[in-house]
């Protein structure tokens, strides 16, 4: 069966890797923004489609039988984009979400819609550890009262303000590391999106064992899909045999 996957996330490569070992024909489609990023096996296919017509076109032009979503729990636009191309081609989608993190007894949270709210959300003189990735990042530079670390993979296109360093890394991350870093750096908040998984959590743990504040971004809406949270619960909901 040949298999369309919106990929970029450790359980896209995982699927990819077991659908291929399965005999299935297999295209992960990356959005590019990662320099050398870890491959799957199978096909890649590297950028943008050009919105949902464009992905439409490209599922009818390669054949494709089964479309998953396994893309980042925010790439909010190529979720959506992918429930109107799967209903627009009559193409069966999969969307695999990773379970989000539950707030633990005694942390401290505050839960906000967008990181305009979360910038917003900061006290003056704060020092943050901003883990939110490229997009948003303008807000929480306008925040010149505050210190921010921001870690990422990659690079921001643009320099840096001083009273921001950057810190580039890419999981997974230990406990004991991310506690080093916080009282290192003073760190008084974290700025996280909530996107669950393993490799990442350590920081909440040592946000709570540390008395530092969480401010979380909750995930934005998804359109209708079959949705799973496992690699395995995938596999069967793609209905391969």
């Amino acid at each position: 069966m040949k298999i369309l996957i919106l990929g970029g996330t450790a359980e896209a490569r995982e699927l990819a890797d077991r659908l291929v070992a399965m005999g299935h024909d297999v295209i992960t489609s990356l959005a590019g923004r990662t320099q050398d990023p870890k491959l799957p096996k199978g096909d890649i296919r590297m950028g943008k489609f050009g919105g949902i017509p464009g992905l439409c076109a490209y599922l009818r032009a390669a054949g494709i039988e089964r479309l998953v979503d396994a893309t980042h729990p925010y790439a909010g636009l190529m979720s959506i984009n992918a429930v109107a191309a799967a209903r627009a081609t009559g193409i069966a989608l999969v969307r695999y979400m990773r379970p989000a993190w539950e707030q633990k007894p005694g942390a401290d949270w505050l839960t906000v819609e967008t990181a305009a709210e979360a910038a917003a959300a900061l006290p003056h003189n704060a020092d943050v550890l901003l883990t939110t990735g490229h997009t948003g990042l303008e807000h929480f530079l306008q925040r010149d009262d505050c210190q921010f670390v921001v870690r990422t993979i990659e690079a921001p296109a643009e320099p840096l303000p001083r009273f921001a360093s950057l810190l580039q890394s890419r999981p997974p991350y230990k406990l004991a590391d991310e506690m080093a870093l916080m009282e290192r750096e003073g760190i008084t908040h974290l700025v996280t999106k909530n996107s669950g998984g393993g490799q990442t959590s350590a920081k909440l743990e040592a946000a709570q064992r540390l008395g530092v504040k969480v401010i979380m971004i909750a995930r934005p809406a998804y359109g209708p899909a079959r949705e799973v949270s496992s690699v395995d619960d995938a596999i069967a909901a793609l209905e391969l045999g």
